[in-house]
C-alpha cells in the first residue's frame, strides 16, 4: 500500500521523543553552575583579567586627559606671560595711566620705586598723579596733548614720584616711633571741616563734588586726608622744639602775663603779634579762613578765657577769646608753627637716595 508523503512525516514525528523544557530554576541552577569558581587563589588572577580588559579603553582616556590639561596649562602659561608683558612695557616704558592699568595695579602690585626698605606700589603713584590731571582737564580745561600740556603733565608726574616717596618716609618715620591714624580720628577731622561748610552741605553734594573735582570717591579722600594727617602727626611728634616753646609761652600766660606780650614774644604769626595776637574782624563758626581746630576751640571759651596748647595741624595755638558778638567772637591767637616735614625727610633722603623704577618723568 502506497502511503501519502505526509502521513510519512507525521509517522516520524510520532517517532521523536518529544524535548521537554526545563524549569526556570533549572535553568538558573545551571548558569550558576556554568560560572567561574574565584577562590582566594584565583582572585588576583580573575582581576588582573577584569582591568586588563578595561586598559584597552582606560589608557587612551588617560592620555587625551593629560593632553588636554597640558594644552590648557600652556594655553594659560602663554597668556599670563603675554598679560604681564603688556603690563610692563604700558607702565614702564610707555608710563600709561590708562583706567584699565590702574585698575590692574590695584590688584597685582608693580613696583615702582624702592625707598629704604620699603617697596612702593605703582598704584600709589597713579592714584597721585590721576587726580592731578582729572581737576586741570576737567577744571581748569588744560589739554594735555599740546606742547604745553605736556611740559604741565611732565611737571605733575615729577610731582606725583616726590609725593609717594615722601608718603613712604612719612610711614617709615612713624614706625618708628609708634605712630599712627585711626579711621575715627578722620572721620572727627572730616566733622571739623563739614562744620565750615567746606564740604558740602551733605555726603552726597560732598562726594559729587569729589569726583567732579579730583575723581575721587569718598574712600579716596579719607585715604589721602589719612596720609596727611600721618605726617602731621609725625611732625608734631618729632619737632619737640616748637612744643617747648609752645609749654613756655603758656607757662608765662599762667603766671600772669598779658596775651599781648606773649604773643608779641613767642607767635609765628607776624601778620597779628605786634597786635596782640588779635585776629583780623569777627570770626563766625563757619569762617574758613581760620584752621577749624582753632574755630571748636573759640566757641568753647567765655569773654576773657585763654586755651590750653591746641594743635592745629601745621602747628601749635593758644587762643583767646576777647568778646562775644552775637553769633561770632572777637579773638586773638598765639601761634607756633612746626617745622616743615622735608627737615625729617631730607637727611633720609640723602643717607639712601630712592630708586625710581622708571625713567624720569617724560
Amino acid at each position: 500500500m502506497k502511503l501519502h508523503p505526509k502521513r510519512i512525516a507525521d509517522k516520524v514525528k510520532q517517532r521523536i521523543p518529544k524535548r521537554r523544557s526545563k524549569d526556570p530554576k533549572a535553568r538558573l541552577d545551571e548558569a550558576i553552575q556554568s560560572l567561574p569558581r574565584i577562590t582566594n587563589d584565583t582572585i588576583a588572577a580573575h582581576r588582573e583579567e577584569v582591568i586588563g580588559s578595561a586598559r584597552k579603553y582606560i589608557y587612551p582616556l588617560k592620555h587625551s586627559l593629560h593632553r588636554a590639561v597640558t594644552i590648557s596649562i600652556s594655553i594659560f602659561l602663554v597668556f599670563i606671560i603675554l598679560f604681564f608683558s603688556y603690563v610692563s612695557l604700558a607702565l614702564y616704558r610707555f608710563q600709561s595711566n590708562s583706567e584699565f592699568l590702574y585698575r590692574v595695579t590695584q590688584v597685582i602690585p608693580f613696583p615702582i620705586a624702592k625707598v629704604g626698605s620699603s617697596w612702593v606700589d605703582y598704584e600709589n603713584y597713579l592714584f597721585e598723579l590721576r587726580h592731578y590731571e582729572h581737576y586741570y582737564q576737567t577744571q581748569q580745561k588744560v589739554d594735555f596733548n599740546t606742547q604745553a600740556g605736556q611740559q604741565q603733565l611732565t611737571s605733575y608726574k615729577q610731582q606725583a614720584v616726590d609725593e609717594i616717596i615722601d608718603n613712604t618716609l612719612v610711614k617709615q618715620l612713624a614706625a618708628q616711633h609708634h605712630i599712627s591714624v585711626s579711621n575715627q580720628e578722620v572721620n572727627n577731622e572730616i566733622t571739623l571741616v563739614r562744620n565750615q561748610d567746606q564740604l558740602g552741605s551733605n555726603e552726597k553734594v560732598f562726594e559729587n563734588v569729589l569726583n567732579e573735582f579730583w575723581g575721587w570717591s569718598l574712600n579716596d579722600f579719607k585715604r589721602e586726608l589719612k596720609q596727611e594727617l600721618l605726617a602731621q602727626k609725625v611732625v608734631s611728634t618729632l619737632d619737640t622744639a616748637t612744643h617747648q616753646r609752645a609749654q613756655a609761652a603758656l607757662s608765662a600766660l599762667q603766671h600772669g602775663a598779658s596775651f599781648a606780650v606773649v604773643a608779641a614774644q613767642y607767635s609765628d604769626d607776624s601778620a597779628t603779634k605786634s597786635n596782640g595776637g588779635q585776629f583780623n574782624g569777627l570770626i563766625s563758626q563757619t569762617d574758613q579762613n581760620v584752621p577749624p581746630q582753632t574755630l571748636q576751640t573759640l566757641f568753647s571759651l567765655k569773654p576773657g578765657q585763654t586755651s590750653g596748647i591746641v594743635d592745629i595741624g601745621s602747628g601749635l595755638e593758644i587762643d583767646e577769646v576777647i568778646s562775644i558778638e552775637g553769633d561770632q567772637v572777637q579773638a586773638a591767637h598765639i601761634l607756633f608753627n612746626f617745622q616743615n616735614i622735608n627737615t625729617y625727610l631730607s637727611p633720609l633722603k640723602a643717607k639712601e637716595k630712592p630708586h625710581i623704577f622708571v625713567s624720569q618723568p617724560v
